[in-house]
């Protein structure tokens, strides 16, 4: 539809924690109005859907709410099983059209029986007014793309970048562990997700295997255990428990059953079409919230690429585990961040419960406390449990399919309406969605007196269609170049034979306590698998800034590998071993042992070790704090700068929203004090120049009304009756003060009140700028502190002799089978 109306400016839309989502639309008319649809971010931590069918726009205006949340520092996470949140990376400040043609549909071309660089140069142009109509400039569009770091993710292929959930099961933050309900659902989630990707459709409460799997993750978590999928084949063979329930083991699962799930299991995990799931990041929702050094990431999470039944346990992995970390943040009302998945058709059904509709209803239920704000979006209502849809804040609905669809969407909205006590019209509501068109969405928010119809903006993010997988992948090319890890050391071997002796376990001091740990790395069937020695500190330093409000104890474990005897730096050398990874007493028999060195071969190495520990942790372990100023607080220990920034940005955050807040109420109260002061005074002027009411009242509300609602939008404000009519007034009065000496008393009163409404104008102002100044969270002044450990409390165990697995290859290269850094 053509814009008849002037572009939306910058003043009218960009707002603080606000989302320029639109224009309100004129159903009836059929035209889009003047004033433009603000949505509060606050009002997404009570949760979206997004609805239509094909055609709708919902893409278009999912694309635009995502847009905003970057802009505006908010990080979110998406779930794409369509392909088509990459096109948040089609981003062109330029607008030019060779950067539109590497995406242009080349049978577009054909079809319009033009070149590749024309059309290019079409959708430039068509992309360029578009945008200019709505308001946007290209410096917004490069606002957006520094705001946020956005990549794709392709869990089971390195496509995009690399996503694994495989290659361990970690265990879940002590918060969850203390949770009773929150770790059945931890276990249950896991049990659920890993038996899908087998094949197996297991009842929580009936299967044996579910049953057994669920127990072993229930018990090496609480016991501070990670599990890996190797570790699981042989738990499942050799479970750690003894009795399931009243039974003895055996009696519930005989070995030979749990023999079968076991080489099930490994013949998944033996599988070349399952290596890829090894590959890649680990899974880490504070990772894909935020890069290294603090900025806001968009992670658009790709699907499409899985079976159904991969997609059901990598989202039911991922449900779980933001569960988890949102259960370790702290209670807000500000939005902290966002989960949104394009199509949740299949994963949260109205009757059927798959392995992702327990974490996704928790989190519905719950996330708002955190400040997490879920978004769903459909083109099948009918498919979606509508009782749990209940939980959802915010409805943007456009274009339905079917009757069905409108019915399900409606016991949607008035279960939300009596879950948060608002008044719901199911009649006008039907009425509105009869009326809509493509791109025009009825928007149902709880918060707001009523609903409203807006058309959606134009998207800055050109919408090439779904990306294929080679698309992706140029698109992440660099960004996968730029993620690869440091090659592990491979060290030639050549005076590492393996020589009858080097086959023998060595005699190791009586003194000396001996580890083993485990590989977590899956070797290479054809290579050698041996044991090389290393040196493992443990112990605890105690951090002290009373300043600071610190007193902090953190336990460490340092790994000094000895292979090819001590490091001259000594413990200068050493890595730091990762929680989670527990030394076993007993070695693996498919491993032999190299030669220790003779210089380990005695106590007294290994006590001049020990003092040098101490040491060189005095000297090279002190921590970083970090102190915001603004905020009045230190960062909690542990934290990167990175970090803190984050942690920061959501406490000025929310300052941010309590003063938005305060100078709303503040103002609003002035606002109607004049308003009540200009219709006594419009009143007055009436009775002395009734011709002249109309024109004098509708001034001074005018000038009231735009004043106030460049700051409070349509939260606070006049009513468009009685500005109309204070504008004819002004305009009239100064006639008429020639005539009449009352007539100029009259006028006289209604230009003090617009000199009071200048004063409040610059009141307003001054508050604004001072509250934007001191909170704003793109803009964090921090002061860092190195604090060392108080010596005198630092203490160390006895050191342990750890050999760590390594493997020779046919070439006699050898690799660790260890990834102990933490």
């Amino acid at each position: 539809m053509l814009m008849t109306l002037s572009p939306p400016t910058v003043d009218q839309y960009e707002k603080l924690a606000s989302f320029y989502l639109g224009r309100h639309y004129d159903l009836a008319a059929g035209t889009l109005k003047d004033e433009v649809l603000m949505y509060d971010a606050k009002d997404l931590c009570t949760h979206a859907m997004c609805v239509g069918m094909t055609g709708s726009g919902k893409t278009g205006l999912c694309l635009a709410l995502l847009e905003e949340a970057a802009i505006d520092g908010i990080p979110a996470i998406c779930v794409d099983p369509k392909g088509d949140l990459g096109n948040l990376l089609l981003t062109f400040p330029s607008l030019r059209g060779e950067d539109f043609l590497p995406w242009v549909d080349p049978g577009e071309a054909t079809r319009k029986g033009v070149t590749l660089e024309t059309l290019a140069a079409d959708t430039a142009t068509r992309w360029r007014e578009g945008l200019a109509s709505w308001g946007q400039s290209p410096e917004r569009i490069q606002r957006f793309r520094d705001s946020v770091d956005i990549t794709v993710y392709t869990p089971g292929s390195n496509v995009g970048i690399a996503l694994t959930v495989l290659r361990r099961f970690d265990a879940p933050p002590a918060e969850l562990l203390d949770d009773a309900d929150a770790m059945r659902e931890r276990v249950t989630g896991a049990a659920s997700g890993l038996l899908t990707l087998m094949g197996i459709d297991a009842d929580p409460l009936l299967s044996p295997p579910h049953i057994l799997i669920a127990s072993i993750f229930d018990w090496c978590w609480r016991d501070g255990k990670d599990v890996t999928i190797a570790d699981l084949v042989g738990l499942i063979q050799r479970p750690p428990i003894e009795r399931v329930g009243v039974l003895d083991l055996d009696t519930f699962m005989p070995a030979s059953d749990r023999g079968k799930l076991a080489m099930q299991l490994n013949n998944l995990l033996a599988s070349p079409a399952f290596s890829t799931w090894l590959e890649g990041e680990s899974l880490s929702i504070e990772r894909l919230l935020h890069t290294a050094d603090g900025k806001p990431r968009l992670s658009i999470v790709s699907i499409a690429h899985l079976s159904d039944r991969e997609r059901m346990f990598f989202v039911t992995i991922l449900l779980n585990e933001l569960l988890a970390w949102m259960r370790t943040q702290s209670g807000t009302s500000s939005l902290r961040a966002m989960f949104y998945m394009d199509e949740v058709f299949g994963y949260f059904p109205p009757t059927a419960v798959p392995p992702s509709k327990p974490p996704m209803l928790a989190l519905l239920k719950q996330a708002r406390a955190f400040g997490l704000g879920i978004t769903l979006a459909t083109q099948n209502p009918v498919d979606l449990d509508y009782k749990g849809l209940a939980n959802i804040g915010t409805w943007f609905l456009g274009r339905l399919q079917t009757e069905r669809d409108k019915a399900r969407v409606m016991d949607g909205l008035e279960g939300a309406s009596i879950q948060s006590g608002a008044i719901f019209d199911r009649r006008e509501v039907e009425r509105m969605l009869s009326g809509l068109t493509g791109r025009v969405f009825l928007m149902n928010n709880v918060h707001d007196d009523g609903p409203s119809v807006f058309q959606s903006r134009w998207a800055m993010s050109y919408m090439a269609g779904p990306l294929a997988r080679d698309q992706i992948s140029r698109l992440m090319a660099d960004r996968r170049e730029r993620a690869k890890p440091d090659s592990r050391e491979r060290e030639h071997v050549e005076a590492e034979t393996l020589s009858a002796a080097a086959l023998m376990r060595p005699v190791v001091p009586a003194e000396i306590d001996e580890k083993f740990l485990r590989p977590s790395v899956a070797p290479d069937p054809r290579g050698k698998l041996i044991y090389r020695p290393s040196i493992l500190g443990e112990g605890s330093l105690h951090y002290v800034r009373l300043s600071a409000g610190l007193d902090h104890w953190v336990d460490f474990r340092a790994l000094l590998r000895c292979g090819n005897g001590i490091p001259a730096d000594g413990w200068e050398s050493s890595e730091m071993l990762a929680a989670g990874i527990e030394p076993l007493a007993s070695p693996d028999d498919a491993f032999t042992f190299t030669e220790l060195p003779n210089e380990l071969r005695g106590a007294a190495t290994f006590k001049r070790l020990a003092k040098q520990l101490v040491d060189y942790l005095y000297r090279h372990h002190s921590i970083q704090l970090y102190r915001c100023r603004a905020v009045g607080k230190v960062a909690p220990p542990g934290m990167s700068e990175g970090e803190a920034r984050v942690y920061f940005s959501q406490a000025l955050r929310e300052l941010r929203d309590r003063e938005t807040a305060r100078i709303r109420d503040k103002f609003a109260v002035k606002a109607k004090s004049l308003d009540k002061k200009i219709r006594t005074a419009a009143d007055r002027l009436d009775r002395e120049r009734a011709a002249l009411k109309e024109a004098s009242v509708n001034s001074a509300i005018t000038i009231g009304t735009s004043i106030l609602g460049a700051f409070f939008g349509n939260k606070v404000g006049g009513r468009a009756s009685a500005s109309s009519k204070t504008t004819t007034a002004v305009r009239g009065a100064t006639k008429a003060a020639e005539k009449k000496g009352d007539v100029d008393r009259a006028h006289a009163a209604i230009g003090q009140l617009q000199l009071d409404l200048e004063d409040l104008n610059t009141e307003i102002k001054i508050e604004i700028d001072a509250m934007v100044r001191r909170f704003d969270p793109h803009v964090i002044e921090l002061e860092e502190m190195t604090i060392a450990p108080r010596k005198s409390d630092l203490k160390t165990k006895p050191l342990v002799l750890l050999w760590t697995p390594w493997q020779i290859d046919d070439q006699g290269m050898a690799e660790p089978l260890d990834d102990v850094v933490g």
